[in-house]
Parts: structure tokens; C-alpha cells; sequence
């Protein structure tokens, strides 16, 4: 296995948080501002070591170079993060999308994805996704 400690449910939303960042091949600095943001800031991840934030990077970056890698990512987050938090999970993946002003490509269909691992509702979904736009709109 690639890490030694199993992973936690906050350590899931980290690695959804940096996949969905990486799933164009080109990981901005508004993208990881955000995810520094949401890591530091919000109630999910009081008590979260950031030491941890590498090894959740690199994991990713490992999974995502293998073939299969995106299903064995998925995999682990099936096994660590519980059923309330999918939202959540939704939410912080999409609030990275946009934290550049934009989604689409490869980010809109990392998004399809994680939706459908999640198998949320359609209708939360687009709220969530409405509520991440309306965050990150620009004048």
C-alpha cells in the first residue's frame, strides 16, 4: 500500500480536494490557496495534522500515473469517508474547480465522477455545484 496509516475521512476529502485540482494536469495557485483555505478554516478539518498534506498529494499524484489509478483512489475513499460527509465532499471538490473562475474539461468530468462515486442526488448535486459558481464569480 502506498502509505502506512490508513487513511482518515478528512484525509479523503484532501485527496478528492487535490485530484479534482490535478485532473487537468495543471494544478494552479488559486486551486491550492484554496485547498490551504478550506484545510485551515473550516470545522471538517479542525484537529487536522497539515503535516499530512504531502502524503495525501503524493498518494494522489502516485494513483492518478496508474491506470487504474482514479478507481483505486475512489476505493480508498469508499472505505474511509463516511456517508454524511459525501456532500461535503462534493462541495470541497467543487469549490476547487472553480477557485480558478472556471470548470470545465477534465474538471467538469472529475466532478461528473465524484458525483457519481458518491451517488448523489442530482438535484443536491446542482446546488452544490450553483452555490460553488455564485462563490467564485468575478466582476
Amino acid at each position: 500500500m502506498l502509505q502506512e496509516t490508513p487513511l482518515t475521512a478528512q484525509d479523503t476529502l484532501v485527496a478528492l480536494m487535490i485530484a479534482t485540482s490535478a485532473s487537468d494536469e495543471n494544478i494552479r495557485t488559486s486551486e491550492l490557496v484554496k485547498i490551504t483555505n478550506i484545510i485551515n478554516n473550516l470545522p471538517i478539518f479542525a484537529g487536522y495534522d497539515a503535516e499530512r498534506l504531502p502524503r495525501m498529494s503524493q498518494m494522489v499524484f502516485d494513483l492518478l500515473e496508474q491506470e487504474d489509478g482514479l478507481e483505486a483512489l475512489f476505493g480508498l475513499i469508499r472505505d474511509a469517508l463516511p456517508e454524511p460527509l459525501f456532500e461535503t465532499a462534493y462541495a470541497l471538490s467543487c469549490d476547487v474547480a472553480a477557485a480558478d473562475g472556471r470548470i470545465a474539461g477534465p474538471e467538469a468530468r472529475m466532478l461528473e465522477e465524484i458525483r457519481d462515486e458518491l451517488a448523489l442526488d442530482r438535484l443536491h448535486a446542482a446546488a452544490i455545484e450553483r452555490g460553488a459558481r455564485a462563490r467564485h464569480m468575478t466582476l
